[in-house]
């Protein structure tokens, strides 16, 4: 099993699939490096280098008190690129991840990096302010709070819901993988997953976006329950120098099916171009 020890002492699991130009997965809450395995291996097929973590907290790494925030986590994914040394990196985040994608260009900026995706990413910002009246009101997050702490393993269940898009006519999300989604998110450590929901929901990423300075597919589903495209998708491409907006018609915030099968064709696309 590949770890990397941080800085602050936390051990950090990753994989590192095939050869090339690297490709670097963020994934997001409350789940671990599996949720890319398809996108991994589609890169991989095709000549890149696939890289993903499990964000501390997560999945296969470790579960500290300390450092579950938005500045330890862009933290995290630099000392991932610079212990494997990688340049010329296509850096792509789902939903939280593409949080840390925006924070890490912020903190660090692009000298490692070449491109950047953002799939159902919460930049700019979730929450529902005076200055933001599209996000989501600070109710429902502390909702998410209020299930994760009381009986997280029903709330995940539950959550698979809208997360596929289950609830929609015609959805063709299989209860596999809602188990899976159930199974990866019962790995997260209960205090990571309840301090990223404030992370997720409260961090404003408008500054980490206006210092994006790589060209950056923004992809988002129209139908997302979860991260709302008017307060996410249809606001980060506008603060992004050289975005492009891929919305896609009907979709969840989880991508499965036809859904899942045109963002691969885009990814590729974008990454080969």
């Amino acid at each position: 099993m590949s770890t990397f020890t941080t800085s602050d002492g936390t051990d950090i699991f990753y994989k590192d699939w095939g050869s090339g130009q690297p490709v670097v997965f963020s994934h997001g809450w409350p789940l671990n490096a599996d949720a890319w395995d398809g996108q991994m291996r589609l890169v991989a097929e095709n000549g890149f280098r696939a890289v993903a973590h499990d964000r501390r907290g997560h999945g296969r790494s470790a579960q500290p008190w300390q450092g579950n925030h938005m500045d330890q986590y862009a933290d995290d994914l630099a000392e991932l690129i610079e212990k494997l040394d990688l340049t010329d990196v296509i850096l792509v985040g789902h939903s939280t991840g593409g949080g840390e994608v925006a924070r890490y260009i912020g903190r660090h900026g692009s000298a490692r990096v070449a491109k950047a995706v953002l799939l159902g990413a919460v930049p700019p910002l979730m929450l529902k302010t005076d200055a933001n009246p599209e996000g989501t009101p600070l109710d429902a997050f502390d909702g998410i709070r209020a299930g994760v702490a009381a009986d997280r393993s029903q709330f995940y269940q539950e959550l698979s819901v809208p997360f596929f898009g289950a609830n929609r006519e015609g959805s063709a999300v299989s209860q596999g993988k809602r188990d899976e989604f159930w199974l990866q998110s019962m790995q997260a450590g209960l205090k990571a997953a309840y301090d990223c929901i404030r992370q997720f929901s409260e961090t404003d990423f408008t500054e980490d976006l206006a210092r994006i300075d790589v060209p950056t597919l923004v992809a988002h589903g129209d139908d997302d329950q979860i991260v709302p495209i008017a307060a996410a998708a249809l606001k980060t491409a506008e603060l992004v120098k050289d975005a492009t907006l891929k919305v896609y018609p009907g979709a969840p915030h989880g991508l499965v099916g036809e859904f899942e099968q045109a963002f691969n064709a885009d990814l590729l696309e974008f990454i080969r171009s």
